[in-house]
């Protein structure tokens, strides 16, 4: 017997409800239309393989339309439905999964908290006695025991439970394997050669350097070395602005399309408080490498600006400061640098160490002499570094010591002096002496190098800025 069901009454009227509708479409459809264009910094990748420097400055026409069209495609709003599953063949949604098999003499584990070889073994079905044989089959084998959380481990056994095969990465580009052979195993290590290739990341300072760097795609490393080559211009504890902006070509290792790790910046602008700076890097027919201005000048200078990277100025060079602990006025012949205690700070220039111990309320000093004329003092040190000590030698942006509290001091810092023929000067205000530039020789060589670089930072700016208005 087939029973009629019986109708709901409708929860609203008819109205109400294509009404609903017709706001929940306007909704969707503004969503597509105004994408939030709050946009800080943005990164490119060019796809084009490397093999050398020289490679890496040839500007192939075609490949950088296609890159223009692949940021213009993805600037779009509705770039995301082109390719959603209502484009999809029907066949191609039809057609299922297909399941691969798994080989029963495979296991996997994750290395946890507390894990050793041992239980490793045992959670696989392998006596923890095996270890030891496992371990002794060759020296290098001992890696296997040295475990990171987290770190996965495959075990190949034969079919009636031995092992045949024991394998783990060491990194993105490292790994190693023990086999079964006729007297043991043997190990062996397999290092992956990534393919270079030149990336380009832009941005746009609204908050702080390392914000803007992240938000464009640079890592710590990247963004370190970037403050690195502009630190004689630019003193980044106290001269960086909002609106301040940053080009950067760097090398980008590659391995089946994942990053796996970065190169040296090939080049780099930095436009601080509507000046712009440029760096170009450049190796020499001696293989020594630096950066030059686009025009050939050197980036590196007889003193860095600031010793102590991303640090805030606590307190300025003064004739006629308070001091804050003996509470009278007396002159402050240097710049106090606050940072976290253990705080790298590095050696302003190369120089003789003629102080590396105590002075009196300067506590932790390290005193060096550049040359016959300047002399930088360095005072409230938690510690020396290694190698530190009086009568060596430092080059410069070496480590010397570490932010401390040492000596007369109400808080971690550097208390950083610099003298010109024993004279007490502002650091902040002393123009610093130049180095040399490009030779005469290698001139021409380094312009075709150079020009490339800066070309395609203003193709890629260019392009990113027309996408972002589309």
């Amino acid at each position: 017997m087939t029973t009629e069901p019986s109708k709901a009454p409708p929860l609203y009227p008819k109205t109400h409800l294509l009404a609903a509708s017709g706001i929940a479409a306007l909704l969707s459809l503004a969503l597509l239309v105004f994408p939030s264009s709050d946009v800080e910094a943005k990164k490119t990748t060019l796809s084009l393989e490397l093999e050398s420097p020289a490679e890496q400055l040839t500007q192939d026409q075609d490949a950088a339309e296609a890159v223009q069209a692949t940021n213009e495609a993805a600037a779009s709003p509705f770039a995301q439905i082109e390719n959603n599953a209502e484009d999809t063949p029907a066949s191609a949604q039809a057609e299922p999964a297909i399941e691969e098999k798994k080989d029963p003499g495979h296991h996997e584990v994750i290395v946890a908290k507390g894990d050793t070889l041992s239980t490793l073994f045992e959670k696989v079905g392998l006596p923890s006695t095996l270890v030891h044989e496992v371990l002794a089959s060759d020296k290098k084998a001992k890696q296997f025991a040295r475990l990171q959380r987290g770190q996965k481990l495959e075990f190949e056994l034969s079919p009636d439970g031995q092992l045949t095969s024991l394998h783990t990465k060491l990194s993105d580009l490292e790994s190693i394997t023990l086999s079964k052979n006729d007297k043991g195993y043997a190990f062996n290590r397999v290092i992956t050669k990534p393919t270079v290739r030149s990336a380009y990341a832009h941005g746009v300072i609204n908050s702080s350097l390392s914000q803007s760097a992240a938000r464009a795609g640079l890592s710590h490393s990247l963004t370190m070395d970037m403050a690195s080559v502009f630190g004689y211009d630019i003193d980044f504890a106290q001269d960086i602005h909002q609106g301040d902006e940053f080009d950067v070509i760097y090398e980008q290792k590659m391995v089946n399309g994942k990053s796996v790790g970065n190169g040296p910046i090939l080049s780099a602008r930095f436009t601080n408080r509507g000046k712009t700076y440029t760096a170009v890097r450049y190796t020499n027919k001696q293989g020594n490498s630096s950066y030059y201005t686009a025009d050939g000048n050197s980036m590196r200078k007889a003193f860095i600006r600031t010793p102590v990277d991303f640090a805030r100025i606590s307190s300025r060079f003064s004739v006629g400061r308070k001091h804050p602990i003996l509470n009278k006025i007396r002159a402050h012949k240097g710049v106090d640098y606050a940072a976290p205690r253990g705080t790298p700070i590095k050696a302003a220039g190369d120089g003789k160490v003629l102080l590396a111990g105590r002075r009196g309320g300067y506590g932790n000093t390290v005193i060096i002499q550049h040359g016959n004329t300047y002399r930088t003092l360095y005072g409230h040190m938690q510690g020396f570094a290694k190698g530190v000590k009086t009568g060596g030698s430092v080059k410069q942006g070496q480590v010397i010591g570490y932010i401390g509290t040492t000596g007369l001091s109400t808080g971690p810092h550097l208390h950083y002096e610099f003298q010109v023929n024993g004279v007490h000067v502002d650091p902040l205000g002393q123009k610093l002496p130049m180095a040399d530039p490009i030779a005469k020789s290698e001139r021409s060589r380094f312009l075709a190098q150079s020009q490339p670089l800066m070309a395609r930072m203003d193709q890629e700016k260019a392009t990113m800025l027309a996408s972002s208005k589309r």
